[in-house]
């Protein structure tokens, strides 16, 4: 290499450093800015080919390189919406172009960011502070299907009432119930004044109601069920209150044991002056106390309670949801009672949930889902094309985007912090100078050699 050279090589030195100082300012430039991702700076090193005895160090280039797989701090806001990636991953967006009828019109390009302060403008859809419109899917909550797939938008509209169709449902029934009449009478079966109140294996079809004469017989001779609140179709609640009895007991002959179940039928009034409807089912249990029919449930056929009919009800059973367990208490144990009708309400507020569900809590009580996130991820996220305002481009390098979350998860009401560490920064800023110095005083010393040269000509 030659003076020349060395200043050649001095000047890449210079530019590649300069390169460097301007990455760093960048970098704590942004030091809070919400999912900025800190452009680091690596140096490589271009050598003319040489014979390998004569080789020499040649000039220098700068490239960035990325850190969009580094995560930056995630931290709490007071936002129910803004939402951070814990993990890798991006959510999707898109830009505005124009409005149209009070609308956004949005650029058909997707763009990625990890920018995730997303906050609801005047039309409830989800922009961040960077002026993306969050995708994804707008799922209907009466019927919690997928609605539209774009913008997603929080509706404040009324929930409309939703009648009860399905009460879920998982008990434990005691091998041998505990009864008013039983610690008296010795026996845990209800004998009814009427044979056709109750239903068997033996004797299917409809069973007629417990006749209000019966009723204190009735209730003497069985436990007390679940008490669940149903709805009509326009949100009035009705009381739902059940009773079980034991109708067969386990024999040599025949080891199952039956169980029917009823609902008052007047709750106005109370158990002993009330009727009583047998849901039509026989519920037989093994001897080992497991369920063997109805399989899955059945169904309430006109379920009417104090005159209301409320429709058909599916009482849904999970597989092993409903036994009859020795119990020493004598009594039914609930483990689930569930129903999926309700009043009608507002929207009081939202929720983001760990797999990007944007759930919404209404007046009535109901939790139901609004949205799922737009999200994305990438074989090579390093190789993604970044611009301003935290945005991200597919690229050939990054390869195509990926569904699912594999792994992450959504953070809700939180924001991801800029990943730049200040005092690496300033390390790395203290040692950029010095290099940069160093390089000027090669330029100064070639410079003078060259000057001493050209003395020795004169």
């Amino acid at each position: 290499m030659d003076i020349f050279s060395a200043l050649q090589t001095s000047v890449s030195g210079l530019q590649a450093q300069s390169y460097a100082i301007a990455n760093i300012s960048g970098n704590i430039a942004n030091s809070q800015t919400t999912g900025f991702k800190r452009i680091d700076t690596s140096f490589i090193d271009l050598m003319a080919e040489q014979t390998p005895k004569r080789e020499v160090s040649g000039t220098v280039l700068a490239q960035a390189q990325l850190t969009n797989t580094i995560q930056g701090n995630v931290i709490s806001s007071q936002v129910a919406t803004n939402m951070a990636i814990n993990g890798q991953g991006f959510f999707t967006v898109a830009q505005k172009t124009s409005d149209a009828g009070g609308q956004p019109v949005i650029s058909g390009q997707t763009t990625y960011t990890r920018r995730g302060d997303f906050a609801p403008d005047k039309d409830g859809y989800l922009v961040n502070g960077a002026g993306d419109y969050l995708l994804g899917q707008n799922i209907d909550p009466t019927t919690g299907q997928a609605s539209t797939t774009g913008l997603i938008k929080i509706s404040n509209s009324n929930l409309p009432a939703q009648p009860t169709k399905t009460i879920n449902y998982a008990a434990n029934l005691p091998a041998t119930p505990i009864t008013s009449s039983s610690p008296t009478t010795g026996s845990d079966l209800y004998t009814p004044a009427v044979a056709s109140s109750v239903v068997t294996p033996a004797a299917p079809g409809p069973a007629t109601q417990v006749g209000v004469a019966d009723a204190p017989n009735f209730v003497s001779n069985s436990i007390a069920g679940p008490t669940v609140t149903a709805y009509t179709t326009s949100g009035a609640p009705v009381t739902v209150a059940t009773r079980w009895a034991k109708v067969q007991d386990a024999s040599a002959a025949d080891p199952t044991s039956v169980w029917n179940l009823y609902y008052q039928a007047d709750t106005t009034t109370t158990a002993t002056n009330s009727a009583w409807t047998n849901v039509g089912s026989p519920f037989v249990f093994s001897s080992a106390g497991q369920l063997q029919s109805p399989v899955g449930g059945t169904t309430i056929n006109a379920l009417t309670v104090s005159g209301t009919n409320l429709g058909n009800v599916k009482l849904n059973i999970g597989a092993g949801a409903l036994t009859a367990y020795a119990d020493t208490t004598g009594a039914a144990t609930t483990n689930t009672l569930t129903q999926d009708g309700y009043t009608s309400g507002t929207l009081k507020n939202v929720a983001v949930g760990q797999d990007g569900t944007i759930n919404g809590t209404y007046s009535n009580g109901s939790v139901l889902t609004l949205a799922n996130v737009g999200f994305a991820r990438f074989n090579n996220p390093n190789g993604l094309k970044a611009d301003s305002f935290g945005h991200y481009y597919q690229t050939v390098d990054s390869g195509s985007p990926l569904q699912g979350l594999a792994g992450a998860t959504i953070v809700g009401e939180s924001n991801e912090q800029s990943n730049t560490d200040i005092a690496t920064e300033f390390s790395k800023m203290i040692v950029t100078q010095q290099a940069y110095s160093a390089n000027t005083r090669v330029m100064s010393t070639a410079q003078t050699m060259m000057t001493d040269l050209l003395n020795v000509i004169r």
